[in-house]
């Protein structure tokens, strides 16, 4: 299990932006991790016994990166408010997701907190990070004279034939992926 501080989860949060313009097919296959499993990261402010964090790193385990474990610190671990978002393009997005749907179960008063990350294993900046599922769509789907368009809010990706189409094929995946735009070409 692994912790991390808080200046760590900073430079994840700003890493995890999505590139202001569009990278080609070979900068994001440079640039990207393995798609599997990612790695559980424990963040030390949600302050668990062992006991929990090693639950949740075997929870974290089972899932793809990037991704965030949201808790209620007043309702317990062991609760339908703790919940986790997973392949997202980014942990700040994932930590999003999950904060916001874990503060809308919650019972408490106080407000959910970030108790677990989920990145690739030996994640380090690489300048472009797309979920582990995007990823592997760029190494195996996105053919010459393709593009793929990605929404940072909900995790949803599409490959299409042009940006165009590549947009509309992503925002018709999650009717909240209000922000698909174009994130590689080829």
């Amino acid at each position: 299990m692994k912790a991390i501080g808080a200046g760590l989860i900073a430079a994840l949060v700003l890493a995890g932006a999505a590139a202001a313009d569009p990278v080609t097919a070979k900068e994001a296959k440079k640039a990207l991790f393995a798609p599997v499993k990612g790695e559980t990261v424990i963040l030390p402010e949600a302050n668990l016994p062992e006991d929990q964090a090693k639950t949740l790193e075997l929870v974290g385990a089972t899932q793809v990166y990037y991704g965030a474990i949201a808790m209620s610190p007043e309702d317990g671990l062991l609760t339908e408010a703790t919940v986790v978002a997973a392949n997202y393009h980014n942990v700040a997005a994932a930590s999003a997701a999950a904060l916001a749907d874990c503060n809308a179960k919650k019972k408490g008063k106080s407000d959910c907190v970030v108790a677990a990350i989920i990145q690739p294993k030996g994640w380090k900046d690489r300048g472009f990070q797309l979920s582990s599922d995007a990823t592997a769509a760029v190494k195996s789907e996105l053919k010459k004279s393709m593009v793929m368009a990605i929404s940072q809010a909900t995790g949803a990706w599409a490959v299409g034939a042009d940006d165009a189409a590549a947009v509309a094929a992503c925002a018709a995946k999650n009717e909240k992926a209000t922000d698909c735009a174009v994130a590689v070409t080829n």
